[in-house]
């Protein structure tokens, strides 16, 4: 088995590439020097180079505020690149699983989100996925929408590195505590993402359609922090206290859900993956990060 992963050197596609797929399983994750997400012709050409059995697209625009100022460059990867890749795939006759994002709900809901509740992006990087999960679904039949949340891990910039850099030189920080979600850790979700990816190969009948997966549980922001800095505290690492603030006391350009909440019921019922809690994938990635303390 062959696949393409887009976005190798992103949270999901280092986990993707350091998981054991099985004697036999090949992945190939192209640097953007060989495949651009910006540039359609660059995917055709990657598409067309040598036969896959089925395509990741974990690659994405995702720099929420900047997309504000960057419409463009937003849309070309994360609406165009998902349809080029959904329409190559289609054509070879293999399935495609896309990433997507809680952002394309408003966050307006008072409970967790479902798959076929309706879509209502509120910045530019919402609508652009939201783009591109149209397009994967027009151009593929055999595609599986994987949207989650709050994805974090030992690698690249995200919610947990942050507070333990931050707070190594602060004794407080303000965070938000009126926007709700469910911390996903990168390694189950790439877990969650090989397991769908080999039944959509493997299964000729497997289910296809749009699917949320996130960690166990929920928080606030400001719950995570506490969360992330009470377990740095046990490992020798950084502390600091944290301050809830409201969302309206920290201005960004791009306004965010106030409930990022998704149901996994359906991935659960279709693929037999039931996320973990996310107080445990944090206590591995924070071992990870802070080893020997």
């Amino acid at each position: 088995m062959r696949i393409l992963v887009t976005g190798g050197t992103g949270q999901v596609g280092i986990e993707l590439q350091a998981l054991d797929w099985g004697e036999g399983t090949v992945l190939d994750a192209p640097g953007r020097d060989t495949l651009d997400l910006a540039d359609a012709a660059s995917i055709e050409r990657v598409l067309s180079a040598r036969s896959y059995d089925a395509v990741i697209s974990s690659g994405a625009y995702t720099a929420v505020d900047k997309a504000e100022s960057e419409v463009a460059e937003a849309w070309r990867v994360n609406a165009l690149a998902p349809a080029v890749l959904a329409a190559g795939a289609a054509r070879a006759g293999i399935p495609i699983v896309h990433l997507s994002t809680d952002y394309v709900f408003a966050g307006t809901k008072s409970g967790a989100y479902l798959e076929d509740d309706p879509v209502a992006p509120i910045n530019v990087y919402g609508a652009s996925k939201e783009g591109g999960e149209q397009a994967v679904r027009s151009a593929n039949p055999r595609h599986a929408i994987v949207r989650t949340a709050w994805v974090v891990s030992p690698h690249g910039k995200n919610f947990v590195k942050t507070m333990l850099r931050v707070g190594a030189d602060r004794d407080e920080l303000t965070v938000v505590a009126d926007q709700r979600g469910c911390p996903t850790f990168a390694a189950d979700l790439a877990a969650a993402i090989r397991g769908v990816t080999q039944d959509l190969v493997r299964k000729p009948g497997a289910p296809t359609g749009t699917y949320h997966f996130v960690n166990a549980g929920e928080a606030a922001w400001s719950d995570f922090a506490t969360a992330i800095f009470a377990g740095s505290a046990r490992r020798g690492g950084p502390s600091a206290r944290v301050r809830p603030i409201t969302t309206a006391e920290y201005p960004t350009p791009a306004r965010r859900p106030g409930n990022s909440r998704l149901s996994t019921a359906k991935i659960e019922r279709d693929f037999g993956i039931r996320p973990r809690p996310w107080q445990e994938a944090l206590d591995d990635a924070l071992d990870v990060l802070l080893p020997g303390q």
